[in-house]
């Protein structure tokens, strides 16, 4: 029990040294010069503008994506694409449990019976 509540702790500490970072890097720029955004140590995405639903969508479904991690629209750290987790997902299930890919049904216009046919003798019942 001792080893998670460290690692709790050391997840914190790393989070928390990671907005003070952030903050400060920004600080340290001329007023004109500071966007908000960026990377800590040009890992670490940071941004701390206000939020708007295009980045939302943007950063958490995003179609046109093929990476699993986005940017996060407010804060320090990295968002996940779930439009690519679920496509992802439905993938490595598909291969686990064998299925057949889906199969498309065309819906046709139904036929009138030929007359002199058993299903034609009953329609006129």
């Amino acid at each position: 029990m001792g080893t998670l509540r460290g690692l709790r702790r050391l997840a914190r500490f790393t989070v928390l040294a990671l907005v003070v970072s952030a903050i400060a890097t920004e600080l340290a720029k001329p007023e004109a010069e500071r966007t908000w955004q960026g990377r800590v140590m040009g890992v670490v995405p940071y941004d701390f503008r206000m939020p708007t639903w295009e980045r939302i969508r943007f950063a958490y479904w995003n179609p046109d994506s093929d990476q699993l991690f986005s940017d996060r629209v407010f804060g320090v750290g990295w968002a996940i694409n779930l439009y690519r987790a679920r496509a992802i997902l439905e993938s490595a299930f598909g291969r686990m449990m064998g299925t057949p890919p889906p199969l498309t049904i065309r819906m046709a216009p139904r036929q009138q019976p030929v007359s002199g046919s058993p299903a034609a003798a009953k329609t006129r019942k």
